[in-house]
């Protein structure tokens, strides 16, 4: 195992007291490392930028990474966090509606990724970026529904009437679109394919709102010209999720066009958790895989081919290049990757060591104690250090090759990243109590 910063190397252990996490937790406060940059509505942006990383586009706010990060507060029990910044999310999505209820109604193009709900935004104004963007991104609005249900499941958040008549848009949506054979650009914001990753979280969204909806009698009360969201919608729509996941499933995407097909895809890890939308032995399979397939000795890649921060990305791609969207068009960027030299990231680890420590609390078998320990210590081992020009005490995006060695890329700190961590050591937490 790697470990960066070598003046946390000493605190890293095969196994640990409570005392040992607590030196460790010590150690990361002092240097501020799982703090979060947080906007004056409550919202996130993407990383926590040096001047010389504005360039990325990463101080604006995306719709995914503010979910897992509100997901993370609440997890730790700052369910204030989450409210607020859902609460900021939901006055954007209300910007959104148009976009909602014409792709409803028919009257735009799904094809069109800039005519459907933008998932990427300015945080401070709560408006568009006026920057073609790969839109056409269902997880991402699968999680805002996932989370926004599970925080008013939890007695955290109390929607109004108005609130509700925005939810109901998600659902509607969904079924427009038939989501589960929607080509969309998923997590990666890439090629355009049925993805089970994406399907996954929409399915997840969908079934945590039946849950709230049908609890508190909300069926049939809310809509769109008439057409409402009822029990019978919900069910029918987790249904054909369900039913595409299992045709997919353990891939990420079965079309045979050599753009699209995908067997192995880290973003499946997220439909172990956080939404618990696969059975145990199919969790069991796409571990396997991603520990098989995708895992490296600074993080795990993010799919075999993957040529985001290829090898010398910094100096063979412009500032303007360098985040650019390639949802149209990889075959460029894919040029410079050499085989086996895909980027490595560092958002998985931390979630693999949550999936073993949930496992440990139910099982209680010292193997699984093993790997979440272990996942951990990947995490952990993926701090930067004190050299180069990267901020110091920070979680990475993620590692990438550079004259031949891996170093972190220009956005860092990854809040996504610093909320995986903040999970895996809560959860740490409670297999060690």
């Amino acid at each position: 195992m790697i470990i960066n910063n070598t003046e946390l190397g000493p605190l890293i252990k095969s196994t640990y007291t409570i005392a040992d996490l607590q030196a460790i937790r010590a150690f990361l406060d002092k240097h501020r490392v799982l703090e979060f940059k947080t906007l004056p509505n409550g919202l996130f942006p993407a990383a926590d930028l040096q001047s010389d990383a504005q360039y990325t586009g990463y101080a604006s706010v995306w719709l995914r990474d503010t979910i897992h990060i509100a997901h993370a507060h609440h997890v730790v029990g700052k369910s204030a966090v989450a409210v607020r910044a859902v609460g900021a999310l939901l006055k954007f999505m209300k910007t959104q509606v148009p976009r909602f209820e014409k792709m409803i109604r028919g009257e735009s193009d799904p094809s069109s990724v800039m005519d459907r709900p933008h998932v990427r935004f300015d945080g401070f104004t709560l408006s568009d970026i006026d920057q073609t963007w790969a839109h056409a991104q269902n997880d991402a609005l699968g999680y805002f529904l996932w989370l926004f249900c599970k925080l008013v499941d939890a007695g955290e958040l109390v929607p109004t009437p108005a609130d509700l008549k925005i939810l109901a848009l998600f659902p509607l949506y969904f079924d427009a679109l038939a989501f589960w054979k929607d080509e969309d650009s998923g997590h990666w914001e890439e090629t355009r394919k049925i993805a089970a990753s994406s399907i996954g979280v929409a399915t997840g969204g969908v079934r945590m709102m039946r849950k709230v909806w049908a609890a508190r009698g909300l069926c049939g009360k809310h809509g769109l010209d008439g057409k409402t969201v009822t029990l019978k919608l919900l069910d029918s729509l987790i249904a054909h999720g369900e039913s595409a996941l299992k045709s997919i499933l353990p891939a990420e995407c079965a079309q045979p066009a050599a753009t699209q097909n995908r067997r192995y895809d880290g973003a499946l890890l997220f439909l172990i958790y956080p939404i618990e939308g696969v059975d145990a032995a199919m969790a069991d399979t796409l571990l396997s895989d991603v520990k098989t397939h995708l895992q490296g000795e600074y993080g795990i890649r993010r799919y075999i081919g993957d040529s985001f921060w290829a090898p010398g990305y910094k100096k063979l791609l412009s500032e303007e290049m360098r985040t650019a969207d390639f949802s149209s068009d990889l075959s460029a960027r894919d040029a410079m990757l050499k085989e086996g030299q895909e980027a490595q990231w560092c958002i998985f680890d931390p979630t693999i060591s949550t999936i073993y420590g949930r496992r440990y609390h139910t099982s209680r078998k010292p193997e699984d104690l093993a790997l979440q320990i272990d996942y951990l210590n990947r995490s952990l081992g993926q701090i930067t250090n004190t050299e180069g020009p990267h901020p110091a005490y920070r979680c990475p995006e993620l590692y990438y090759v550079e004259d031949n060695n891996y170093v972190p890329s220009d956005a860092t700190p990854l809040l996504w990243t610093q909320a995986n961590v903040l999970i895996a050591l809560a959860m740490m937490e409670k297999s060690l109590t």
